[in-house]
């Protein structure tokens, strides 16, 4: 059978190719003479954790005959004859010399096996022994805990993972993956020679900065998460590898808590027919009951049975987020608790597609009705090359030109739109009455926006399920930043199943969660861009109100439909 071919794409903060810290064990710790390494009871850990790497040269090791299964020896009848004997002094010999001497199988390890798990030997410069990732609490010396590509997580997976039927090699029996470094969690802070790469980029690697050029979240002090403008790099990276023609699918790992909003932000991006499965993890790769590798080979399960496929080669249900073995359109998922299962459809009509059984036979039950990937009315294709954006001004606000793409078609940085979550309980307003300064807060945001010359607007969590504000100046505040180009979407607040109704100078936006809004509301203002201001964002006139509502409704349309 021809394998199929997936490309993996890193994401930031991810857990799925994170690992807890390599702790120094009491093997390495006794034999320079300090203390060992205590259990969570206190007492002397009696086991080193082991952890996997690679052997630097063959050596022959003798593993005890039926020390596989407390119950091998049961059925010793069934088994063919040890590979020799060992004796009271270590000794090996081919034939049993004494009663005493244990059955064997001899076995030769070499470095082209792979991964072997192992006690971790390893020590600080200073002698001291490895607790964490930083050389103590809190300092800015630190290794780091994430990967810097998919490959070693991949390679684990292959080599130490082992499927119902006992095997290994569930993804590379399957698929030819090739690794991609879109925004990844772990970076070269030296750099990197070209040779050494595993990933799939050409030339050296340069030094790369936490914060820059890769993103985690641990050690915690030194988290750093990727800021608005790295979606266009995001953006045109993947959308270069789904039009490459290399590849049958691709698999995006992310953190578990953003995974959902990138997944949705390719649902509306990507112009492309092949699937995207975005897996995440609960538990680092390692930690007991981790969650992560199953997801990842459910994905490549899922790229291979082509359920996604309409017939005709199109890919009919979009991106999707794989997470225990159910897998969910991208716009309705959302992450709800970190435990494996801590993740819901939202919306309350679905959202749940199919799931991949316990066997690992996939089936779909259910399709989106909504538009996404190469059907999308605000992919990267569909952009256009430039749009209108309000700005302030000392004669008023008026309008400047934002480029969107360059002249290749690729999403350009500063044309991300800033749009702001606007969230109160009940009992919100500060007094009675219509002074914007009881409402400081809003009305900086928005005088912010008018004079940042960027793309901007508001999503509105309120009500459930109407996404009104809260209080009556918060709603005329906001109805006075949409006449002046800033559009505002409006959403109930947590997961709400009902509709924000429509309203005559905002957006409704459905059943989405403000964040998923958020998401679509930024495609939209690089599609759309600003909505046309009143000179008077306050007193609006017939003409003006008329001109706002038409070109809200097209922003309207894109809502229903996506």
């Amino acid at each position: 059978m021809s394998k199929i071919r997936i490309a993996h794409m890193a994401g930031p903060t991810a857990t799925i190719q994170n690992t807890p810290p390599l702790v120094t064990s009491n093997k390495a710790r006794l034999r320079k003479g300090l203390a060992p390494l205590l259990g969570n009871d206190g007492s002397i850990s009696t086991f080193d954790a082991l952890r996997a790497q690679r052997l630097a040269a063959p050596v022959k090791v003798y593993v005890e005959q039926f020390s596989a299964h407390p119950l091998e020896a049961d059925t010793a009848e069934l088994y063919a004859d040890p590979d020799g004997y060992i004796d009271s002094e270590g000794n090996f010999s081919r034939e049993r010399k004494s009663a005493g001497d244990k059955p064997v199988y001899e076995i030769e390890l070499t470095p082209e096996d792979g991964l072997y798990p192992l006690p971790y030997m390893a020590m600080q410069k200073d002698g001291a022994p490895w607790e964490e990732e930083a050389t103590a609490p809190g300092s800015p010396l630190s290794r780091q805990g994430f990967f810097p590509d998919g490959s070693r997580s991949f390679e684990e997976i292959d080599r130490l993972s082992i499927g119902v039927d006992g095997k290994v090699n569930m993804i590379g029996g399957r698929a030819e993956v090739d690794f991609y470094r879109v925004a990844p969690p772990g970076g070269f802070t030296k750099g990197l020679a070209s040779a050494d790469r595993a990933d799939a980029g050409e030339g050296d690697v340069a030094t790369e900065r936490l914060g820059w050029d890769f993103f985690a979240y641990k050690p915690y002090h030194l988290a750093k998460a990727p800021p608005r403008p790295m979606l266009a790099k995001i953006t045109n990276d993947v959308q270069a590898i789904m039009s490459s023609g290399k590849y049958d699918g691709a698999i995006w790992t992310q953190g578990s808590p953003q995974v959902e909003e990138t997944a949705y932000w390719f649902n509306l991006l990507i112009d492309t027919n092949l699937p995207i499965a975005c897996n995440a993890a609960q538990r680092p790769q390692g930690q007991v009951s981790n969650d992560g590798p199953a997801n990842i080979v459910d994905s490549v399960t899922y790229i291979e049975s082509r359920i996604w496929d309409d017939g005709a080669g199109n890919n009919r249900v979009g991106t999707i987020v794989l997470q225990e073995q159910q897998f969910f359109a991208a716009r309705e998922v959302a992450k709800v608790d970190a435990r494996p299962g801590g993740y819901v459809a939202t919306g309350g009509h679905g959202g749940i597609m199919g799931q991949i059984t316990h066997a690992g036979a996939p089936y779909i039950m259910y399709v989106p009705a909504y538009k996404h990937t190469a059907k999308s009315d605000v992919n990267l294709t569909r952009l256009p090359a430039m749009v209108k954006a309000s700005k302030l001004g000392p004669e008023g606000i008026g309008t400047i030109d934002i480029p969107v793409k360059d002249g290749t078609g690729k999403l350009l940085a500063d044309a991300i739109p800033s749009v702001s979550i606007v969230k109160d309980g009940g009992y919100a307003a500060e007094m009675f009455g219509d002074d914007p300064a009881a409402e400081a807060d809003l009305d900086f945001l928005i005088k912010h926006k008018l004079t940042s010359g960027k793309l901007a607007g508001f999503v509105v969590e309120g009500l459930v399920p109407y996404g009104a504000a809260t209080s009556e100046l918060r709603t005329a505040m906001l109805r006075r930043a949409s006449f002046s180009g800033l559009p505002v979407v409006r959403v109930g607040r947590g997961y709400p199943e009902g509709f924000a109704d429509p309203e005559p100078t905002s957006i409704a936006g459905l059943n989405l969660t403000s964040t998923k809004a958020r998401m679509l509301l930024m495609a939209c203002l690089m599609k759309f861009g600003s909505l046309p201001a009143a000179a008077n964002p306050a007193k609006p006139t017939p003409e003006e109100i008329a001109a706002h509502r038409a070109a809200l409704a097209a922003y309207q349309k894109v809502f229903n439909t996506h």
